[in-house]
Parts: structure tokens; sequence; C-alpha cells
């Protein structure tokens, strides 16, 4: 008993780094909502065209303005989640950004970003194929081009385009939604104290004789 007991304690002694967790979610997704929306912006015609073409894109209403609306969703989540302001109201746009993204685009595609028969979870088939096509791609290269150059900087991969990715940056946007940015190092943090200190106040005035 003694030992859970201080094993307990030491464990709870880790809580004063709490903050690191909320601050390691918002620095990962930050660069990634970042560089999405930019893209988007970069070439917002050709996104408003992907959005709303049937054959070639999603075939959404209104594309000029989901285009829009999505990439200032994610430049905004972005510079937002960096400084940790108003990080759990922008989590929900960013959450619905997912999850339009899921069943639009990847969904159709199963589970796994990169295509690998050997741990498929669902859409195995496809898997399988590409893991097929992937093998017939290198025999080529192994025998028509520079494989050891090709593939000095990381292996060939074939990308499945599968929802494993975006269901990820929407697991921990959905933490961020009910843990918030984190102590410390979040403008919303010191909102909070600021505002804790000023109902404390307020309630010591009112109940003053």
């Amino acid at each position: 008993m003694a030992l859970l007991q201080s094993l307990q304690f030491f464990l709870n002694t880790t809580r004063i780094f709490d903050f690191l967790a909320p601050l390691a979610l918002r620095l990962y997704l930050a660069p990634i909502f970042w560089m999405a929306g930019t893209s988007k912006f970069a070439d917002i015609e050709s996104t408003a065209a992907w959005f709303g073409n049937p054959d070639w894109g999603l075939g959404l209403p209104y594309p000029n303005v989901l285009g829009w609306l999505a990439a200032s969703t994610e430049v905004v989540g972005a510079i937002l989640l960096i400084f940790g302001l108003a990080v759990r109201w922008v989590s929900i746009p960013l959450m619905f950004t997912m999850i339009v993204a899921m069943i639009s685009v990847h969904w159709q595609f199963g589970w796994q970003a990169i295509a690998d028969s050997k741990f498929c979870l669902f859409n195995c088939g496809d898997a399988q194929e590409a893991a097929e096509r992937l093998s017939a791609a290198r025999e080529i290269l192994q025998q028509y081009g520079n494989y050891d150059w090709l593939t000095g900087q990381g292996n060939i991969v074939i990308l499945n385009n599968g929802i494993e990715f975006a269901m990820t940056y929407f697991i921990m946007l959905l933490a961020l939604f009910f843990i918030g940015a984190g102590r410390c190092f979040s403008i919303d943090f010191w909102i909070d104290r600021k505002l804790k200190r000023y109902q404390a106040s307020s309630s010591n005035i009112s109940s003053a004789p």
C-alpha cells in the first residue's frame, strides 16, 4: 500500500507539467491548418472549382463561399492555436471541417492514409490492390531507374488518402475542446485567471455589509 501511495504521489506531482500536453497539441496542429488554409487561399479559384465540380471535385453547393470559409477557418484557427486564444471555441469549426473532409473526401478510401495491406482495418481490397501496384512500381524503378537515389530520402509509398489523418486531427481537436489551451502558455489561461479574480472581488464587494 505504501508503494502504491508513493507511486500515486509521484503521478500527482507530474500534474505541474500538465500544460505541456495541450501546448504540444496546439503547436502540432497549428502548422497543419496554416498550410492547408494558405494553400487554399493561394489559388482560391481552383479551390472553389474543386469544392463545386461534381465530376472531379466534391460537388458541394456554394463552392466560392465554402472555399473561403474553409480556408479562413484553417488560417484563423492556426493563428488562434498558436497563441492559445479561444481554443475551445475555434476547435468546433475545425472539427466540423475535419468531419466534412472525412465524409466528402476520404471515406471512400477507407481508413489508411498510406496504403498497407498488412494492417488494413477496412477497405482491405483496395489496400491489397495498392500493394500490388506498389510492388510493380518498385520493380519498374529498380529495373529502369536509379532506385537507390529515388529512395535515398525514404521509401516509395502509395497515398491511399483514407480518413486516418483527418480522424487523428479530429481527436486532437476534441481533446483541446474539453481540456482547453492549457496553463501558462496560452492567452485563454490569463484571461480566465483575470476573470476569476474579477468575479472573486465582485463577490466580496457584494457580500460586504
